[in-house]
């Protein structure tokens, strides 16, 4: 990774990051340390998180990792205790976990597959909440504000699917759904502890995954990246798709203090294929 300016905007925090996978997790990792956090990534993948903390620490930042599996309680507790090991205040969490969705009608969708989403992206954003609470409450204990706190923050990574209902894109939207309605719940109950709770939800992030499947479509169909990335892109208000960076940023302000009076609220970052 190319060595980054520091701005401070996350300076002296420590943020969790669940479902640190490859892509959106990885950037997002990547980037808060450059804005001088101390990272926790956590994801499945042992030699993947191990990857990302060598790439952290090469670029000055500070990192480390800790295996954790979002679907199972003792996991995540396991996660908070290992947490726990290092610091006695968390002032973000990010739950990013996911599994790859169905992409079949309902009609065709094994009620088990909906089911494990919803457990891992779902369940598993407030398995984490209710682990991390009483250090995302110590996160916010000498916060500004007349008569307040900055607080701890949590943001729920979800999606754009949460605008339409295209075929196929059933399971996955009940799930983000799903989400998103949790949020706006541990918003209002978590409001009082002074814990911030947003959501965001990107449309196509336009990433080495996103161009593997774009390139798989050109084979598929004809044609050529490019071909596919401007008829996907006519879509948007600004006849493009955003990157990883553009999904990231949103992320690092709702982690920050200076979205101190934000809360219960979900943003859209999809470079305008919907508008809310």
């Amino acid at each position: 990774m190319a060595q980054q300016q520091r701005t401070g905007l996350l300076e002296g925090k420590t943020i969790v990051i669940v479902g640190a996978g490859p892509g959106f997790g990885r950037r997002l990792a990547l980037r808060a340390a450059a804005e001088g956090a101390t990272v926790v990534v956590a994801a499945r993948t042992a030699s993947r998180l191990d990857a990302m903390v060598h790439d952290i620490r090469s670029a000055g930042g500070r990192a480390y990792s800790v295996a954790v599996d979002a679907s199972d309680a003792t996991s995540v507790r396991v996660l908070r205790e290992k947490v726990a090991e290092h610091t006695d205040a968390v002032h973000g969490l990010v739950n990013s976990a996911f599994a790859t969705p169905s992409m079949k009608p309902l009609a065709q969708t094994d009620h088990e597959q909906i089911a494990r989403g919803i457990d891992l992206s779902v369940l598993g954003a407030l398995r984490a909440t209710q682990e991390f609470t009483p250090l995302l409450e110590a996160g916010g204990a000498g916060g500004s504000g007349t008569g307040g706190r900055s607080g701890g923050s949590v943001v729920m990574m979800a999606s754009a699917v949460i605008h339409h209902s295209r075929e196929r894109y059933a399971g996955y939207k009940i799930a983000k759904t799903a989400l998103v309605a949790l949020g706006h719940s541990l918003a209002t109950e978590l409001g009082p502890r002074g814990i911030r709770v947003n959501t965001v939800a990107p449309g196509y992030i336009y990433g080495d995954t996103l161009k593997a499947y774009f390139e798989h479509l050109a084979g598929k169909y004809g044609g050529t990246l490019e071909d596919v990335y401007q008829h996907t892109a006519a879509k948007m208000d600004l006849r493009r798709l955003p990157t990883e960076d553009e999904i990231v940023d949103p992320v690092l302000f709702l982690l920050s203090d200076r979205a101190s009076g934000i809360t219960g609220q979900t943003l859209t970052v999809d470079c305008g294929e919907f508008h809310t």
